[in-house]
């Protein structure tokens, strides 16, 4: 695809030393303010902790599309399924306490499971592997509900699989997680956070799960609606039963101190915080997810954190002591702010940028920046007797951490470690493999992707033409 406005505006970037603080700023300003521009978000926030100072904090756009305030320093912005670290940090403490143990299995601390519920563990909670039925798929609790009327309600689901056996994202886990603090407490799951967590920022945290309450300077949460073409306000209302994952509002300074505290071990010590980072051991797959933290691994280097409602991300790499905290209130296109924390990682130091992210941050942004682009065939040519399957990776983009690019599809059963669809680079950033045309029969439609450092599998260019119409987006391959 040929390389757009967009792209080199991204790697026209410098990625700069950690002693170059003032240049860096800028990068990330410039970088920030052209994806607002991109994805037409109306506002956003993001800061930086470095060495547990902070070293970015700035401030773009407006609250609400009401009116033209602007998002500033007391903007509350909320973090949504980002509450979810907070109550897990809440658990551990208590687990540092020796109040509660992950192998304690949850009848210890609620009364009246149901039968089916009596054998899940605390550990389950937080890996998200209880097999409980979700209690957001269920839509005829009463604002007001009760825990105790929500798992009598739930009772009457099925158990979705063994305890233990696989991840499933679930939000009734916090409800329990909610349940066992309370209990082991004394205090509402609010007060015990917020006396603990944030004892210093009155005024700027905030709890409610109702996104039509108004709240003095919570920010408004919008979803765009592609057929009227405009933003719409996010109108869900969920009760009480779930503050602890969902329902946080912060302004920025407010969470970055959060992190810094987090940072220095003033919530939890060390050998906790290793425990909480542990990735869970599941049954019967091979999910890497911590006890309510997810996991990345970019280029060698580990970081944790988590997201929340396509509009907020927090990421800590605890071996440069650095968190990246990004919230806005709403995004055109596909929500974009596991892409930012990767490319402001990467302005940071380059050997935190993830090529597959940074690749699919271009992907995905490129239907916004150029709409009009012609519809070609895509991924493949036809020369003399061989079929050769190219993909073009960013022309002015490093490829050091660019490990391998293969090709998978119906004609090698998708099978991305097949030695005969791995490609070499060529000129250009150009990965390209050569397989004889004989190998694929005439008439025959195939479909396939590019796979990134084994694992990753790249989104296909919005104008591609040869796209199979499938869920997956794969492209196709037909030989006349």
């Amino acid at each position: 695809m040929k390389e757009s406005f967009f792209v080199a505006l991204f790697l026209s970037i410098p990625f700069l030393g950690y002693s170059q603080t003032a240049e860096q700023s800028k990068a990330i300003d410039h970088y920030v303010k052209k994806v607002i521009q991109i994805n037409e978000i109306p506002g956003m926030a993001v800061g930086i902790v470095k060495n547990d100072k902070v070293t970015f904090q700035q401030y773009y756009g407006r609250e609400n599309l009401e009116n033209d305030k602007k998002v500033s320093a007391t903007s509350m912005f909320r973090v949504f399924s980002i509450t979810k670290l907070i109550a897990n940090i809440g658990l551990f403490k208590l687990i540092e306490e020796g109040k509660v143990s992950l192998d304690d299995k949850i009848s210890k601390y609620v009364d009246n499971l149901p039968k089916g519920w009596q054998n899940i563990q605390v550990k389950n909670l937080l890996s998200h592997s209880s097999g409980l039925p979700d209690m957001f798929d269920i839509t005829d609790f009463t604002e007001k509900a009760t825990p105790n009327e929500v798992i009598d309600r739930l009772s009457k689901e099925k158990i979705e699989f063994e305890a233990g056996d696989h991840y499933r994202y679930n939000q009734t886990n916090y409800l329990l997680i909610t349940m066992i603090i309370e209990k082991m407490t004394g205090k509402t799951f609010e007060e015990y956070i917020l006396e603990n967590q944030f004892p210093d920022s009155k005024n700027q945290v905030a709890f409610s799960s109702n996104s039509v309450e108004e709240i003095p300077n919570r920010v408004v949460r919008y979803i765009y609606n592609p057929e009227k073409k405009q933003y719409e306000k996010l109108m869900v209302i969920h009760g009480l039963r779930s503050h602890s994952s969902n329902g946080l509002a912060v302004t920025l300074p407010a969470f970055l101190q959060w992190s810094i505290h987090f940072s220095k071990n003033d919530f939890l010590k060390p050998e906790t915080k290793t425990m909480m980072w542990k990735p869970f051991d599941y049954k019967n797959n091979d999910w890497e997810f911590g006890h309510g933290w997810e996991i990345t691994d970019s280029n060698n280097t580990r970081s944790y954190g988590f997201s929340g409602g396509n509009v907020s991300a927090y990421s800590i790499f605890p071996d440069q002591n650095m968190a990246i905290i990004v919230v806005y209130n709403g995004s055109k296109g596909f929500p974009v702010m596991y892409q930012m924390v990767n490319h402001i990682a990467g302005i940071i130091d380059k050997n935190l940028k993830d090529p597959y992210t940074l690749a699919e941050e271009i992907a995905i942004s490129e239907p916004l920046a150029h709409p009009d682009l012609k519809k070609k065939i895509y991924g493949y040519r036809i020369k003399d007797d061989k079929v050769i399957f190219s993909y073009q990776y960013p022309k002015d983009e490093s490829t050091e951490f660019v490990k391998s690019i293969s090709v998978a599809g119906s004609f090698n059963n998708w099978n991305m470690n097949d030695p005969s669809y791995r490609m070499t680079l060529k000129k250009n950033n150009t990965f390209e493999v050569a397989v004889p045309k004989s190998t694929f029969e005439k008439g025959k439609n195939y479909s396939f992707k590019f796979v990134m450092n084994k694992t990753g599998w790249l989104t296909i260019p919005y104008n591609a033409l040869n796209i199979d119409g499938t869920k997956d987006n794969n492209l196709t391959l037909t030989i006349n």
